[in-house]
């Protein structure tokens, strides 16, 4: 966004904006806020129909905000206006964090379910194969042919 745009956003002249920029320049690196060249600024001056600079308009090149540069600019400015927009900012990044932990929760709490669902599903199969067995009959025990002396029938049992 540009220098003037926000000063009108944020309820101050574009000066004390630029002001307050200079003053802070530590807190505004170059993917913050950067200047326009001069012929960026020639060309934005046709486009939006920005005054010519011997008639009054704008004499010096713009500065452009980046995202991160408009909250950065919320922070050093003190109109009502920056103040309020710096605070919901704040407000929105303690969001986001919220919101980016849910997922990772999210997931673990689905990772321990789907751990305790498979050792139910073992423990269910289990119990299965042990019912299975004990509603089969068992298997009648053959008698061998034959003479059996007592000694080795009751070795058998």
């Amino acid at each position: 966004m540009l220098d003037s745009d926000l000063a009108k956003l944020y309820g101050v002249t574009t000066s004390r904006l630029n002001e307050q920029l200079s003053r802070n320049k530590d807190r505004f690196p170059e993917d913050f806020a950067f200047q326009l060249t001069q012929q960026e600024f020639t060309a934005l001056m046709s486009q939006i129909a920005i005054s010519k600079t011997g008639r009054g308009g704008r004499r010096k090149r713009p500065w452009v905000f980046t995202e991160q540069g408009v909250a950065m600019l919320s922070s050093v400015l003190r109109s009502p206006t920056a103040v309020k927009v710096n605070i919901e900012i704040m407000r929105t990044f303690v969001r986001l964090r919220r919101l980016m932990a849910t997922p990772g929760e999210l997931v673990e709490q689905l990772t321990k379910l789907a751990e305790t669902v498979q050792l139910h599903d073992d423990q269910i199969k289990v119990i299965t194969q042990v019912l299975q067995q004990m509603l089969e009959e068992p298997e009648p025990r053959k008698r061998r042919i034959g003479f059996h002396h007592q000694q080795e029938d009751e070795d058998e049992d």
